[in-house]
C-alpha cells in the first residue's frame, strides 16, 4: 500500500509533460524578472534591541510563528508520515524562556514566573477544542506536576515524550483567575516538528531533520502568513525528504539552531558550515512544501513573486542569508509557477474525493 506522500510524490513528478511546460515557462519568466520591479517592496527591517520593545516584538513573532507553524503542522499529519507525532496544541513559557536581559521584563510585563504559562493555542488543535487559555498556568499533566525553575520546558518535553505517545488524550491541571481547572485534552496528529525563532537579523531559516528555526530577520521580511508559511513548509518538506541527513548538514544545523534559539550575541561564521542545497533537493523541496503551504490552508498563488523578492534583496553574495544556502534561485523560480498549477490541482482532487456525495 502506498503512504500519501509516496503517491503525491509520484503523481507530482509523472510524465514528461509537466517538465516540457516548465521549459515553455523559462522565457517569459526572466522577461518577468528584468522588467516588472512591483514586486521588489522596500521593507523597513527594524529589529529592535533593547527594552520593553524589543520584548513585544519578540512575543508577537513567536505568537505568529506558532500560529502559522500550528497550521502546518497540523494540516500535514498525511505527508509526515515517518515524523508523525501527537500534538497538544499549545505553547508554553516562564520567565526563563527569556534572554537574560529580558527575563525581568518578561515577568513583569506577562506575569511570567517560575511556572510554565500558556502563550499560545493552536487553532483546531485539541486544547483549542478543550477550552485551554493563553495564561492558565500549568500544575499537572496527568498526575505529575510539571517541571519549574530554569529548565522547566526542556524537563517538560522530556515528561511529555512517553504520554504523548501511548495515549489518545491527556488530563491537564491549570491554574486560571487563582482556580484551578481540570480538562481533557484530545492529542492531535500532526508532523513532529518543533519550530523555534532564531535571534539574528540575517534573513534565513534551517532545518535539521527535527528542528525548524526562521531568524527575526525572516520574520520582518515574510510580510504575511503566507508569506511566512512558504518559509516554514520549505524547511518542513527538508525535513521530510532527509536533505540534512542525505548533505551531511545534519550536525551543523543542530549546533546553529542551538545557538540561535536564546542567543542574540552569537555571530554565524561564514554560512555555518552549512552545505549548500543542490538544485535538484530544492526543487523537490519546494514542489512539497507548496502542498504544505496549501494543506495548511494558505493561498500558494504568490510563492513565485515571495521567493523572487527573496533572491532580490538578498543575493548570495551574503553567505549568512537564505539565498547562499539556496544557490540555485533561477531554477527554481522557474520551476515553480507549473507547480503551483500542478498542487493545486492534485488538491481539488483530493478534496473532491475526500467530499460526502450527497
Amino acid at each position: 500500500m502506498k503512504t500519501p506522500l509516496k503517491s503525491f510524490w509520484q503523481f507530482i513528478r509523472s510524465g514528461k509533460t509537466g517538465y516540457r511546460i516548465v521549459c515553455c515557462c523559462c522565457a517569459l519568466l526572466v522577461t518577468a524578472c528584468a522588467t516588472d520591479s512591483t514586486w521588489m517592496g522596500n521593507e523597513d527591517m527594524e529589529i529592535e534591541t533593547s527594552g520593553k520593545p524589543r520584548l513585544e516584538q519578540v512575543v508577537a513573532m513567536q505568537d505568529r510563528l506558532d500560529r502559522v507553524g500550528g497550521k502546518l503542522l497540523i494540516g500535514n499529519a498525511a505527508l509526515c508520515r515517518k515524523q508523525l507525532r501527537n500534538l497538544l496544541g499549545f505553547s508554553v513559557a516562564n520567565k526563563y524562556s527569556y534572554s537574560q536581559e529580558l527575563s525581568s521584563l518578561a515577568a513583569e510585563t506577562y506575569g511570567l514566573g517560575e511556572r510554565l504559562q500558556v502563550m499560545n493555542v493552536i487553532p483546531g488543535s485539541g486544547a483549542d477544542r478543550a477550552g485551554l487559555q493563553r495564561g492558565d498556568i500549568l500544575l499537572r499533566i496527568g498526575n505529575k506536576p510539571v517541571p519549574q525553575g530554569a529548565h522547566a520546558e526542556r524537563e517538560t518535553v522530556e515528561l511529555l515524550s512517553s504520554l504523548v505517545s501511548n495515549n489518545k488524550s491527556l488530563r491537564l491541571t491549570v491554574l486560571r483567575n487563582n482556580r484551578q481547572k481540570n480538562m481533557t485534552v484530545a492529542l492531535t496528529p500532526a508532523c513532529g516538528f518543533r519550530i523555534e525563532l532564531g535571534q539574528t537579523p540575517n534573513v534565513n531559516a534551517y532545518s535539521d531533520g527535527n528542528r525548524i528555526l526562521v531568524t527575526q530577520g525572516m520574520m520582518l521580511f515574510a510580510r504575511s502568513d503566507e508569506d511566512l508559511a512558504y518559509v516554514i513548509s520549505k524547511e518542513m518538506a527538508h525535513n521530510v525528504l532527509g536533505h540534512a541527513k542525505t548533505l551531511q548538514n545534519t550536525q551543523a544545523a543542530t549546533l546553529l539552531i542551538d545557538n540561535l534559539i536564546r542567543n542574540p550575541s552569537y555571530q554565524i561564521q561564514g554560512n555555518g558550515g552549512l552545505k549548500p542545497v543542490p538544485k535538484k533537493f530544492d526543487i523537490d523541496a519546494d514542489t512539497l512544501s507548496l502542498a504544505m503551504s496549501l494543506r495548511g490552508g494558505y493561498a500558494i498563488d504568490n510563492a513565485t513573486q515571495f521567493w523572487k523578492r527573496v533572491a532580490y534583496r538578498f543575493p548570495a553574495t551574503n553567505v549568512r542569508n537564505y539565498t547562499a544556502l539556496h544557490p540555485s534561485t533561477s531554477a527554481r523560480l522557474e520551476a515553480m509557477p507549473n507547480a503551483i498549477i500542478r498542487i493545486k490541482a492534485i488538491d481539488k482532487r483530493r478534496k473532491a474525493l475526500a467530499t460526502p456525495k450527497q
